[in-house]
């Protein structure tokens, strides 16, 4: 097994001595820093002491679990997976509700650390304002398991609930860690990628409602704009196969570049629902690039998560399947398009490009539209580091003529004339929709952009 990490080793260190005055231990390490690999070494520690008997392992996804699963047999050397012999098990936060009066009856008879991945997920201080999974924790794991360790990538969540087995300080209301890994210290340490976040826009977007005899036609400055002050959606310029097409090519052409130096470096697409998953597939392979489609309705997908992870394929596009917790080093490149905009999914889904493999590695990509809150969020990842952020001047994304140029990062950009029509489908697509292909059908607003985007880097060294 590799050696630990000195982040790891120290966190290891802090928990114990902490094990000797209380039971629960609160560790935040930034997404892509190696927690799993940490919170197995805490498991052996313990077992090695004859502190406890079972590990039991809870997750917010099947992918999640799967990871957890193989890390903890490779660092405690025996199966854990729940059957005879094992040390322990992995399972959902869904499957807590399901278990059997058994399985709860091992907490009871048994020392147990309870280990509890993304615990973000599990909202629980009083009982009444609990989740589910946090009301669970409170009843059968917060005061019968020996020990108990919470993991979190990023620790709050979207309803500002409290989280389960965290503590905060009165009366400011701050989580209190006992452990904490940022993200400046795992770039300074070579745990993570410096995160280079290209914020799309575009500065003129012309909008024409068709309805009636007289269309009433009005410019947008940008695309926060345009969403703030029309009827069109996030969605829809998520789903419009021209937006589509230009944060794909940048994307694209980003990833080129760094498979001249890592050749099996790749990249993740965020998409927003089923029919949108295909319709990027269905853009990446016109364009000649091999990849594969997750989602939650994809036969094998966790199958198929695991060879691309092992090196088959250059491109996944996922929903709802890699957003958080999946490890899947070789990723480097990702583009933003979900419809969902908070700064917990965003975190979440950088930091699955994150994670160093080499020394070559360096650099991590997030391409999203600059919607004003995911240009909000972009902007307080950058300033998590203040010493080293660098904004870049614009830059044009290229015309694409037959192959993909890199775009470029300097001023000196080249001003493409003319524009672009878009026909903005104003029908809805069902999320549970199969169908490949075009997205056209009656239109009541016509759309131009400019066929300049722009791209603004915020650049973390």
């Amino acid at each position: 097994m590799t050696t630990l990490r000195v982040w790891q080793d120290s966190c290891v260190s802090a928990a114990l001595d902490h094990y000797q005055v209380s039971s629960h231990f609160f560790c935040q390490a930034t997404p892509g820093s190696g927690k799993s690999r940490m919170a197995a070494e805490i498991a052996s520690r313990l077992l090695q002491a004859g502190l406890i008997d079972l590990v039991l392992c809870f997750a917010p996804s099947c992918q999640v679990v799967d990871g957890l699963q193989r890390t903890f047999s490779a660092v405690l050397g025996r199966p854990f997976d729940g059957r005879l012999g094992s040390l322990g098990i992995a399972s959902t936060y869904q499957a807590m509700d399901h278990h059997e009066a058994s399985f709860w009856q091992l907490v009871e008879d048994y020392r147990v650390l309870a280990v509890f991945d993304e615990i973000h997920h599990c909202a629980g201080h009083d009982p009444l304002l609990s989740n589910t999974w946090g009301q669970i924790i409170l009843q059968r794991l917060q005061d019968q398991a020996a020990f108990t360790l919470a993991l979190s990538g990023t620790p709050w969540r979207s309803d500002d609930k409290a989280i389960a087995l965290a503590r905060y300080s009165d009366p400011e209301g701050r989580l209190v860690c006992d452990f904490r890994y940022g993200l400046k210290d795992a770039i300074a340490d070579g745990v993570c990628r410096s995160p280079r976040i290209v914020v799309i826009d575009n500065s003129a977007v012309r909008l024409t409602e068709l309805a009636g005899d007289s269309p009433i036609a009005t410019v947008y400055s940008s695309v926060a704009q345009l969403l703030n002050e029309s009827p069109v959606t996030f969605e829809d310029l998520l789903t419009h196969h021209e937006v589509v097409d230009k944060v794909l090519d940048l994307g694209r052409c980003r990833l080129d570049e760094i498979r001249r130096e890592i050749p099996d470096a790749g990249g993740l697409v965020v998409a927003t629902h089923i029919r949108h998953a295909n319709q990027i597939a269905a853009v990446l392979r016109t364009r000649g690039e091999e990849c594969v489609v997750v989602t939650t309705r994809t036969p094998g997908a966790q199958q198929i998560i695991n060879d691309f992870r092992a090196g088959l394929g250059k491109w996944i596009v996922a929903v709802g399947m890699i957003s958080e917790g999946t490890d899947i080093p070789r990723l480097q490149v990702c583009c933003y398009l979900s419809r969902i905009r908070t700064e917990l999914h965003f975190r979440q889904v950088l930091g699955r490009v994150l994670r160093r493999t080499g020394s070559e590695d360096g650099q991590a990509w997030l391409y999203v539209l600059a919607e004003a809150s995911l240009l909000q969020f972009s902007q307080r990842v950058a300033e998590d580091l203040p010493n080293d952020l660098a904004v870049l001047d614009y830059a044009q994304f290229i015309r694409i003529d037959g192959d993909c140029p890199a775009p470029t990062c300097e001023t000196d950009y080249e001003e493409l004339a003319g524009s672009l029509e878009l026909q903005m489908d104003r029908t809805p697509a069902r999320a549970d929709e199969l169908i490949e292909g075009d997205l056209e059908m009656e239109s009541l607003f016509r759309m131009e952009l400019s066929s300049g985007f722009r791209t603004e880097i915020l650049s973390v060294y």
